[in-house]
């Protein structure tokens, strides 16, 4: 009997939870007190989503960037969106700002590489799918020389390789969340393999 009352009391309890839409015409409506709910609710989906972008020492700053810029962009939420992808697609967007504004290059010798990782780099300049990528990137002596890689690519190209060719997310996908067109996504993403295979030869070249 206890088990059955605890269920029908469930629904009840579930229903007092307001949802993503309630609290933002909360905000909206004068109660900007209201985005602590959001703040608490999908604080642990922007970090996880910026930690996939951004070196450990930046996370904190950029998940804070994006909680403001979500702030400041409340009134352009519509209603039938999925709150948690647009809130994703602000944390990618300020992580690219941040490798926009980051951007550089970097030489490393090839003396500093071990065994491994030069094995490493024998068998990425040799892959062509994205799938393989993906997998020789889980790695842990490819983390590093990845990293490096990266570093050579411009932000664009950056986001791209990670979403789409490290992360596995489909073109529109990818399109989606950085704000480009289907097209541009493409043939970035398609542009963007091709630089870093040029980036892994000459590398191993040098």
């Amino acid at each position: 009997m206890t088990r059955i009352a605890e269920k029908k009391q469930l629904p009840e309890r579930t229903a007092d939870i307001p949802s993503d839409m309630e609290i933002v015409q909360r905000v909206l409506n004068g109660d900007p007190e209201a985005f602590a709910e959001i703040l608490g609710r999908y604080e642990g989906h922007v970090f996880a989503v910026v930690r996939k972008h951004l070196p450990r020492d930046r996370l904190e700053e950029i998940a804070q960037e994006t909680f403001v810029r979500a702030y400041q962009s409340l009134h352009n939420f519509h209603r039938a969106d999925s709150f948690k992808q647009w809130l994703s697609a602000i944390a990618v967007r300020t992580c690219y700002d941040y490798w926009r504004k980051r951007y550089r290059r970097k030489e490393i010798p090839m003396s500093r590489l071990s065994e491994k990782q030069l094995e490493w780099f024998d068998q990425a300049v040799s892959l062509e799918s994205a799938a393989d990528i993906e997998a020789l990137g889980r790695r842990r002596e490819a983390r590093e020389l990845l990293d490096h890689a990266l570093a050579r690519l411009s932000a664009e190209d950056r986001m791209v390789v990670k979403l789409i060719h490290l992360e596995g997310l489909s073109i529109k996908e990818a399109a989606d969340l950085l704000g480009w067109s289907v097209t541009n996504t493409k043939v970035r993403a398609f542009r963007s393999r091709k630089k870093l295979h040029k980036i892994f030869t000459r590398i191993r070249r040098d």
